[in-house]
């Protein structure tokens, strides 16, 4: 049990982060969301159309995103478990230490941090695979890349780094530090400053467990495989799942069990490690 620990989850207003709130929660740990709802190129009547819908698809993930925790909140409450939130854009320095400070004097000190935040546009080196459909695939330029990596991996180092220096101001001697990366980190086509960005994250999380580990903190990784947030369409569900020995594409709840587990007492002997969280689908790619 976490009961009376506080979590700090970076993108928690939908998806993922959403599903590791409550799994937090069931734990009776006290959950401070922190999400970003990003400029949307669809309408506020087509993202409502598309989540009627409910078809998997790059609108229904924009509507996902779009939401904003007041309903994960209430839900949590009603369990009888604190639950706060803020959404801050964490492409911006200054908001890392704001979201401490509000969880600080909303929660108290924050024992475990998962950062589960993301920015993600289509790029490619290749200008036969550009498109200018949807949200589109696009060369890369210096500003989608810094963009990547202000938000996926820069803050996920500031984040570490303000964690640990509270964690030590406040003499504490056991913590956790969660980190969501995916399981095309190392090489993925037509998506490559998303996938850069999240293997820059794996290094800085290696480099974070090896140096403090000394005072009583552990640091992990997770990949995820292919989850059902929204953006999987039906046809590309199917194929999935026939390619992955489980069977299945994977669910945000199947993701926050494994968060969960690491965050625990169970998981004190675990740091350093990266772990695929996909029914075995890296396994055949």
């Amino acid at each position: 049990m976490l009961g009376n620990k506080t979590v700090l989850i970076t993108g928690a207003n939908h998806g993922i982060g959403a599903a590791m709130a409550r799994a937090f929660a069931a734990e009776r740990a006290k959950v401070f969301i922190a999400y970003f709802r990003p400029p949307c190129r669809y309408s506020e009547e087509e993202l409502r159309e598309a989540e009627k819908r409910g078809t998997g698809g790059d609108a229904l993930y924009r509507a996902m995103q779009q939401k904003t925790p007041e309903k994960l909140i209430a839900s949590i409450r009603e369990q009888g478990v604190q639950a706060e939130a803020l959404e801050a854009d964490l492409a911006v320095p200054e908001n890392i230490p704001l979201l401490f400070d509000r969880c600080e004097e909303s929660l108290g000190s924050v024992d475990a941090l998962v950062c589960n935040h993301t920015h993600c546009v289509l790029e490619t080196f290749d200008p036969a695979l550009t498109s200018g459909e949807g949200d589109g695939i696009y060369l890369p330029t210096a500003a989608r890349i810094d963009a990547h990596f202000a938000v996926n991996a820069r803050a996920t180092a500031l984040l570490m780094a303000e964690y640990l220096a509270r964690y030590l101001r406040r003499g504490a001697s056991s913590g956790r530090i969660i980190n969501i990366s995916t399981d095309a980190a190392h090489a993925h086509v037509a998506n490559i400053s998303y996938a850069a960005s999240k293997h820059a994250i794996e290094s800085y999380s290696r480099s974070a467990a090896a140096e403090m580990g000394k005072y009583g903190i552990t640091v992990n990784i997770i990949a995820p495989g292919p989850i059902q947030t929204g953006y999987i369409p039906p046809d590309l569900e199917a194929e999935i799942a026939q390619n992955t020995p489980l069977g299945r594409v994977g669910k945000p709840e199947d993701v926050a069990d494994v968060v969960v587990f690491l965050a625990s007492e169970r998981a004190r002997w675990l740091t350093g490690q990266l772990l695929y969280v996909g029914g075995g689908w890296r396994m055949g790619q």
